[in-house]
């Protein structure tokens, strides 16, 4: 469990670190989880209420809500951290900081599960497109969004039960096959969709194509691998080798956070500069993106 919070560990407690000095990245965490959680809103409310729903804005709905939720948990984490070194005194016990960061790693997890969920949808709709304009179930988005979600707390809650049980054999095993379901089931799943998405939409029929959706797609996974990845790589290697620690883990989560703070800016700019730039309303940057499927229903 200690590689898990190792960011967050008291250094100013230690004897190695007796005046260990602020690290600019956590004020910057901060400032980026703010904006994330600005960002997010806005997205939640502007897919919630102003824009027609289709398959792909339940996942992105669902998206926002994964993020928002993420950067919820890590303010307070930060917070938290920012004031016993500022006072020099435990402000609350480690137990309670672990269970921040459990919940945060679940919404965490509920990330990646969904941009799997997104990558082999439009990958479907690309190599079987009749099949996704007439034989798609209505509801397939919101059941599979519901089983995710369902998926992610169990996961979380397995986790949770073993980490805050002081067993750390225990939790170490549950925190490994956390991240090898990460890893091996539905990261490959999301990459392998995106190359055949992208080979097919540059190589396949010149039929209309909604490229702005695509591009966000791309983007949106592209800096999860950039940005999110670095998370559960570095707790998956710590957890292997528990004598590993890395002296980047509050960079880590910083990258973290940027990846979950950055998907309102994608759409927005993808929305606003596609081919020419222009300055619109946030609402119209979103319709051009989202209700250019061409699967405008509300029964998604």
């Amino acid at each position: 469990m200690t590689g898990l919070i190792q960011p967050f560990l008291r250094p100013h407690l230690t004897p190695s670190h007796p005046t260990a000095p602020l690290s600019p990245a956590l004020f910057v965490t901060l400032f980026i989880c703010l904006c994330g959680l600005a960002g997010n809103g806005a997205v939640l409310w502007l897919l919630g209420f102003h824009i027609r729903r289709n398959p792909i804005t339940v996942y992105i709905l669902n998206l926002a809500v994964a993020d928002f939720t993420f950067l919820l948990f890590m303010v307070p984490s930060s917070l938290l951290y920012l004031l016993e070194e500022l006072s020099c005194s435990t402000v609350v016990s480690l137990k309670y900081l672990r269970s921040l960061l459990l919940l945060s790693l679940f919404s965490y997890n509920m990330g990646l599960y969904l941009l799997t969920a997104i990558s082999i949808e439009r990958c479907g709709s690309i190599l079987f497109p009749l099949w996704y304009r007439c034989r798609r179930p209505q509801r397939l988005s919101w059941v599979v969004c519901a089983l995710l979600w369902a998926l992610s707390v169990a996961v979380m809650v397995v986790v949770t039960s073993l980490c805050l049980s002081h067993e750390h054999e225990h939790c170490r095993v549950a925190l490994i096959s956390m991240y090898a379901l990460s890893f091996l089931i539905f990261a490959p799943p999301m990459v392998i969709s995106n190359v055949i998405l992208f080979i097919k939409v540059q190589c396949g029929s010149k039929r209309r194509q909604p490229k702005r959706l695509y591009v966000v797609i791309f983007l949106t996974v592209l800096f999860f691998l950039i940005f999110g990845v670095p998370l559960s790589l570095s707790n998956f290697l710590k957890q292997l080798s528990p004598t590993v620690v890395s002296s980047s883990s509050q960079v880590v989560f910083l990258l973290a956070c940027i990846n979950s703070s950055i998907n309102p800016f994608i759409y927005f700019l993808v929305g606003s500069c596609w081919r020419r730039c222009s300055i619109v309303s946030l609402q119209v940057a979103f319709r051009r993106v989202f209700e250019e499927t061409g699967t405008t229903t509300v029964s998604s």
